[in-house]
């Protein structure tokens, strides 16, 4: 399926790359994950309806109306730039217009991923990748500190990751590997870093 037909089934806007101001130069430009890769990544990862999936950087919100759509999980995009922010309140409007799923599922906030206080009902983070390494482990901090108030199972997701972001999980958490999803297939030039990585916390 195209990019524009997954678009429109969902409802949304979401095609595009912009480049991001030089004076953040701990995050990373915005470009949403490929459709054809979530098919691929969902065909082998299970959601639940339970699930309260959190993704940093969520740019104009295609992750979060995916998910959504297909597994009526919660979600809440965490993203820095307002611009990103009210596209992505214009999607969910129009997403919702189309499918009357419940609006509280469903949550943007305008706000740094290292401020964001991830709720005792966070179970799966998603990261394509959206800043650097300090700001990633402020923000695992985060996650763990979550975990050690109110514990439950929780998982992260990278997509396309660094190799600073695996190295830190596998050698200063007690996040292991669960599942390698490649997707460099899907594309005409191989990259090895065109894959998810999944990684359950192990206590």
């Amino acid at each position: 399926m195209t990019e524009e037909f997954c678009e429109n089934i969902l409802n949304i806007k979401t095609s595009g790359i912009q480049q991001i101001d030089d004076k953040f130069y701990h995050y990373n430009r915005y470009e949403p994950t490929d459709y054809r890769a979530l098919d691929l990544l969902f065909s082998n990862y299970d959601l639940l309806e339970t699930d309260s999936i959190v993704d940093f950087g969520s740019g104009k919100g295609r992750l979060m109306f995916y998910i959504n759509y297909e597994f009526n999980s919660k979600v809440t995009g965490i993203e820095m730039n307002f611009i990103y922010i009210r596209e992505s309140l214009e999607n969910k409007e129009s997403y919702l217009k189309k499918y009357k799923k419940k609006e509280d599922k469903i949550t943007f906030l305008n706000i740094l991923a290292e401020d964001y206080e991830v709720s005792k009902e966070d179970t799966k983070f998603y990261f394509f990748n959206p800043f650097s390494i300090q700001i990633f482990m402020k923000v695992i901090d985060n996650i763990l500190d979550s975990v050690d108030d109110y514990y439950r199972k929780i998982d992260i997701v990278l997509y396309y990751p660094s190799d600073d972001y695996i190295y830190y999980l596998e050698n200063n958490t007690a996040f292991t590997l669960k599942k390698e999803i490649d997707v460099s297939k899907l594309y005409k030039h191989y990259d090895s870093r065109e894959k998810f990585l999944i990684y359950t916390l192990s206590y």
